[in-house]
């Protein structure tokens, strides 16, 4: 038994991984890390069954003042390619939604400071009023971060407000990586790792869940990755509030600050996903980042630890500049593409419940 298999083995069975270990497994050999990963998936998810969302993005702003270096979408208010959605046009795209079935909205945007807390309430409860199927699973850390500060309210009872009007729950962006060094050289206006963090314990205390994020294969080391999933793992055993973690790898393009670095390529990715199985042991779900790494990736990423599909994607406005474009991928392909690769597709809703298998004919 190699080093190896001893850290494997120690996770098979049950007990749990520290840093330094799971470091080690970057140097494990692919197949047998994935191998590992997938047995953890299926004693979670036993049988067949992996899952999809139907839902879409609405990007209600492009207005932002973070200056992210890997972010090609925003603008700084007042460019004249600055835009902000009317409400009919946010209620206009997620009609569009309804209209096929959907069940989940994302609305992000940038960082825009002509925003006031009453935009984001009318615009969740005109959701609600007018789509009471559809849960509102929507803006980030770092918008509600900001509005928090503009509107000088505590951060708990803005999320109470945002929760009583009718937002079900947070996405995890704005995480990159929650390491300083790393967000300092890529992100250095955003809140920092321990804002982060502690917003989404306030979120998670005020009744809304969220999702874990990376983003990674840039300026951080494989330590710092798994520092920044030590310090989801940490706060999921305090509040269990994440729902899912979600990885995936930044596209440089478009994005001249960030050209300087290689992106990450399919084998990184899988080992990523795989150590993440391997040492979020309290994550139930783990999501598949076809859409930055591509649907065939996708799909193989379902046998590396991932249990789900992700959704649908009827526009992409964030990542249309980079060159990747993935919009117009509807329900049917999702199916298909669970189906190819061997399992039996299923749609869910936010909570990860099942709405409906699709068995073979």
């Amino acid at each position: 038994m190699d080093r190896f298999d001893e850290i494997l083995a120690k996770r098979l069975e049950g007990e749990r991984l520290s840093v330094e270990e799971t470091v080690e497994l970057f140097s494990c050999d692919l197949l047998r890390l994935g191998r590992a990963a997938d047995q953890l998936t299926r004693r979670l998810h036993p049988g067949p069954v992996r899952t999809f969302i139907v839902d879409r993005n609405v990007s209600y702003t492009n207005a932002c003042i973070v200056d992210c270096d890997f972010c090609a979408f925003y603008r700084r208010p007042g460019d004249v390619e600055a835009y902000t959605l009317s409400m009919e046009e946010i209620l206009g795209k997620i009609r569009e939604l309804a209209e096929i079935g959907g069940t989940q909205v994302l609305i992000q945007g940038g960082v825009n400071p002509k925003l006031p807390l009453g935009f984001y309430l009318d615009m969740i409860r005109s959701i609600r009023r007018e789509f009471p199927q559809i849960m509102i699973h929507s803006f980030s850390v770092v918008e509600l971060d900001f509005l928090a500060k503009k509107e000088r309210m505590p951060l708990k009872e803005l999320l109470l407000q945002l929760k009583e009007a009718g937002l079900n729950s947070i996405p995890g962006g704005g995480a990159e990586i929650l390491v300083e060094r790393v967000r300092d050289k890529i992100s250095a206006k955003k809140i920092d790792s321990d804002g982060w963090i502690n917003f989404m314990r306030t979120a998670h205390e005020a009744g809304l869940r969220s999702t874990g994020t990376m983003v990674f294969g840039h300026v951080e080391t494989l330590e710092e990755r798994v520092l920044h999933l030590a310090r989801l793992r940490e706060l999921q055993d305090e509040t269990h509030g994440f729902r899912a973690f979600i990885g995936w790898t930044l596209s440089p393009s478009g994005t001249p600050r960030m050209s300087q670095f290689r992106q990450a390529g399919g084998e990184d990715y899988l080992r990523t996903l795989a150590v993440s199985r391997l040492f979020l042991d309290n994550f139930e779900n783990i999501q598949s980042g076809w859409l930055t790494e591509g649907v065939k990736l996708g799909q193989i990423a379902l046998a590396f630890g991932a249990n789900d599909m992700g959704g649908t994607l009827l526009e992409d406005k964030v990542l249309e500049p980079t060159g990747i474009n993935a919009s117009g991928t509807r329900k049917d392909d999702l199916i298909r593409l669970i189906r190819e690769a061997g399992y039996v597709p299923a749609q869910r809703n936010t909570n990860y419940e099942i709405l409906k298998v699709y068995h073979p004919n």
